[in-house]
């Protein structure tokens, strides 16, 4: 990795950033006080330290997403809709930085990470404009034989655990979180293994977007460590899985029965995470609920 312009000047040792997790709004340390060196592809330099997330820090996570979960719900789709969008606006104009963390983390060219920041400013814009679309698309006015109306709509399950592949490391984790979050659910995400650094900084940008803390809660660390936590936490409703591992799949899975979670695997080509127009996504994490009204006389 190329020198700061301070230390090359000075000629002192670069400081290495140490990125933290983001929970519950603020960027934390790790409770159980770890690190780890990410290493560029192919061996280098260490390019920064990272906190590697523990058990204790997966529970505070769904805490504080339980935390924010009512308040969050009961948010109009439109104020949803904004804050998602203000998010895009704070990722576009962040772009530069987020490219150069994705092509330090993965070694792809530059073209290929700005390709892919730009995949994930559409996908926010898009899920943005979900919020106020939902209930109209899918909800239902029901056809019955008695004095009443009836109707069918979707509501927000609660609490979602996201585990999102190593690659992309930006694109999956933006259509990951943002097709969970914008109906109402709270989220933890667990990021990319091998290159966390864009979403952790994805985290930053979030933190100065208008979400409110704890809406969306960013773990770094190893997926053996948080994924049988998350599967049999009781206080999770739902678990969206990104991730082509087998092994992890039959952990997360086996985890559903403990409190009828909710279940969604979704293992894309590489070439897929970049087609946002997937709306039968925002109902993996959404229950449908019938009210009934008498007609008045």
């Amino acid at each position: 990795m190329a020198k700061s312009p301070v230390a090359a000047r000075s000629g002192r040792l670069q400081v290495l950033k140490t990125y933290k997790l983001y929970i519950g709004g603020a960027f934390v340390r790790s409770e159980s006080g770890r690190l780890f060196s990410v290493m560029p592809p192919g061996g280098g330099p260490v390019l920064a330290q990272v906190c590697r997330g523990s058990r204790k820090d997966l529970r505070d996570a769904v805490s504080a997403a339980r935390k924010a979960f009512p308040k969050w719900n009961a948010s109009t789709p439109a104020l949803r809709g904004q804050i998602l969008y203000r998010a895009a606006e704070m990722l576009e104009m962040r772009s530069e930085e987020m490219i150069s963390e994705i092509v330090r983390s993965t070694g792809c060219s530059r073209a290929a990470a700005r390709n892919e920041v730009a995949d994930s400013v559409d996908a926010l814009v898009y899920h943005a404009g979900w919020t106020d679309k939902l209930t109209a698309v899918f909800g239902s006015v029901n056809p019955v034989s008695s004095p009443h109306f009836s109707f069918t709509y979707p509501e927000a399950a609660g609490v979602v655990a996201i585990f999102s592949p190593d690659a992309p490391s930006l694109a999956a984790l933006v259509h990951l979180l943002a097709a969970v979050v914008l109906t109402g659910n709270t989220c933890v995400a667990v990021i990319s293994e091998t290159a966390p650094l864009p979403g952790l900084t994805l985290s930053e940008i979030l933190a100065t977007s208008d979400l409110p803390g704890g809406v969306v809660n960013i773990l770094s660390g190893r997926r053996a460590d948080l994924a049988p936590i998350a599967a049999a936490h009781m206080d999770i409703n739902a678990i969206v899985n990104g991730c082509d591992d087998a092994d992890l799949d039959k952990i997360l899975h086996a985890g559903t029965a403990v409190n009828m979670k909710r279940y969604a695997r979704h293992v894309p080509a590489a070439e897929g995470w970049r087609n946002p127009d997937r709306p039968q996504w925002i109902l993996d994490t959404t229950e449908f609920k019938t009210a009934w009204h008498p007609i008045g006389w």
